[in-house]
């Protein structure tokens, strides 16, 4: 059985999140979501989720999955929003528990304990689970990040950062527990499912010369004609493109906020003591 994918593009973050769906029952996951967010005001808002939540109800869908494939730096996830809307379980891979005691630390975070809390479940390399009578397979696909995951439903498979389209290539791996060899195997494993195997990437950026923007690719085509790392390049020539690449990167202009809260599952960091909600900039720390 296929699933039925519907996209959502944020174009201020250049994100794509989608709405997967069983037909036959019904049950759904939202993968990825935005709270937009307004780093000159510091305001959020739930637009973008509120758009996934009305073509889940115009389709009587039930969201039982929120589905995080790792822990984003450039934007803040809309998890917590909507699992209060949906009762849905949020989910990421397990390596997360390190993600988190990298940046506790960095933000004071007290409140993060290291522990994969308040995500409700992490997923092992080749767990399985079911969205509605839709089978999810869980490929642990580090490198960019050590919790990065990509999830397999079929033919389909949504790669979060580790792909992007041909045309532009690949993901940074200079995040802390990045890693651009483990990055390179983790493509490799991606690139071996078989050619027809659709990819679905979490950003586009519209590489240059070409006009739209674009999510979806299929492993032939990757193999074929992905700029960074085609069929013919080896490790060493990835890993050695990747670091010159990489070393001449801005960070992203919402890491900060991002990461606070999307350690988090989508939450925001408690309230202090005049009961209002603050993210923290830390100085010369990144």
């Amino acid at each position: 059985m296929t699933a039925r994918i519907q996209p959502f593009f944020d174009e201020a973050t250049f994100t794509v999140s989608y709405l997967v769906s069983d037909p036959a029952s019904k049950h759904a996951a939202i993968i990825d979501p935005v709270l937009d967010y307004d780093p000159k005001s510091g305001r959020t808002s739930t637009g973008s989720a509120e758009a996934i939540l009305a073509a889940a109800k115009s389709d009587s869908l039930t969201v039982d999955w929120i589905l995080e494939t790792h822990a984003h730096a450039d934007h803040l996830s809309a998890s917590a929003f909507l699992k209060a809307r949906t009762g849905a379980k949020i989910a990421i891979g397990e390596h997360i528990k390190d993600v988190q005691k990298v940046f506790r630390p960095v933000f004071h975070a007290d409140d993060v304990r290291g522990d994969g809390a308040p995500f409700d479940t992490m997923f092992k390399d080749g767990d399985r689970f079911q969205i509605g009578e839709l089978e999810v397979e869980v490929l642990h696909t580090p490198g960019h990040t050590p919790a990065c995951v990509s999830y397999r439903i079929g033919d389909d498979v949504f790669v979060g950062d580790t792909l992007f389209m041909p045309d532009y290539g690949t993901a940074r791996a200079d995040f802390p527990g990045g890693d651009a060899a483990t990055l390179y195997r983790s493509i490799r494993k991606l690139l071996a499912l078989p050619r027809e195997t659709r990819l679905w990437m979490c950003h586009d950026y519209k590489a240059p010369g070409r006009d739209n923007y674009a999510w979806q690719t299929t492993v032939g085509e990757e193999r074929d004609r992905n700029v960074h790392v085609h069929d013919g390049v080896d490790e060493a020539a990835f890993v050695a493109m990747r670091h010159a690449r990489d070393a001449k990167l801005a960070m992203p202009v919402l890491i900060l906020p991002s990461i606070q809260v999307n350690i988090r599952a989508g939450q925001m960091p408690p309230a202090e003591s005049d009961g209002k909600v603050y993210l923290k900039i830390p100085v010369d720390r990144l």
